[in-house]
């Protein structure tokens, strides 16, 4: 092993990778700016191993039904109940057991950033995805936890493989599959918080769209929830074909016309 590396060439090292034996010469490097380059690979450390003890305690679900016998575990979940506009959107997601994804949770504890990067990882190592959409005026008509259930349906029926058990965010569904209804699901199961990820992401795109046909609500923002600006844009604009007419606040604004 080379001996006397310069602090230029230790730093390329923790970018690109080293040894055992290596590490063990970094830190016993007493030079300040290798010991600055060892602190903060060590927390780099300590962080990858909380996400990968939170995706072990994450899969235990897969992890027992697969030693059922399940081989094809699709988790589901949606997102997008609350808003004032907008659809509910929802996604089935059967991961890959032999592809560990760090990082998944709940989308709601996630930044924007990081929900593209799990996104675009979960398409490009998931078994299979699908998403289930229900429209503004399909809430309308059934009402949200209806409307809600059927986009789950939609998204399960719409897997190219089909699934032998289904771990579903707090919902049983009218489907013949074998399902396990997990309270707070997208925290306690790595399937469920990747269906949430991927409804999350498409949902948001899909408002973001609906800013550029409808400039004055500011969707890309809140993506329909009922902020100040939402309702303060509600007073001055009215209430355009993708609000919830339902929805109280909207129901009072039609009121008022």
């Amino acid at each position: 092993m080379k001996e006397n590396w310069s602090i230029k060439e230790i730093r390329e090292k923790m970018k690109k990778g080293y040894s055992e034996e290596e590490w063990e010469a970094f830190k016993k490097d007493k030079r300040k700016g290798v010991e600055q380059l060892v602190a903060r690979e060590n927390k780099k450390k300590q962080e990858k191993q909380k996400l990968i003890d939170m995706h072990v305690d994450m899969s235990v679900f897969e992890a027992r039904y697969r030693g059922d016998g399940y081989k094809s575990i699709a988790g589901v979940d949606e997102v997008g109940r609350g808003p004032l506009a907008g659809p509910v959107v929802a996604s089935a997601v059967i991961l890959n057991p032999d592809v560990t994804i760090l990082g998944l949770q709940d989308s709601k504890k996630l930044s924007a950033r990081k929900l593209d990067e799990l996104f675009e990882e979960i398409q490009e190592h998931a078994i299979a995805i699908s998403v289930g959409v229900m429209s503004a005026s399909e809430i309308d008509e059934l009402n949200i936890y209806q409307a809600t259930k059927q986009a789950m349906q939609k998204a399960v029926e719409g897997l190219n493989v089909q699934a032998d058990l289904l771990l579903v965010d707090a919902m049983q569904l009218p489907v013949p599959t074998k399902q396990v209804s997990l309270i707070k699901g997208d925290a306690r199961s790595v399937s469920i918080a990747a269906a949430s990820i991927v409804a999350k992401v498409t949902r948001d795109r899909m408002m973001t769209k609906l800013a550029d046909k409808y400039p004055y609500y500011g969707f890309n923002r809140h993506v329909g929830y009922g902020t100040k600006e939402h309702l303060a844009a509600l007073d001055e604009h009215g209430v355009t074909e993708v609000h919830r007419k339902s929805f109280a606040p909207v129901r009072e604004r039609l009121g008022m016309l």
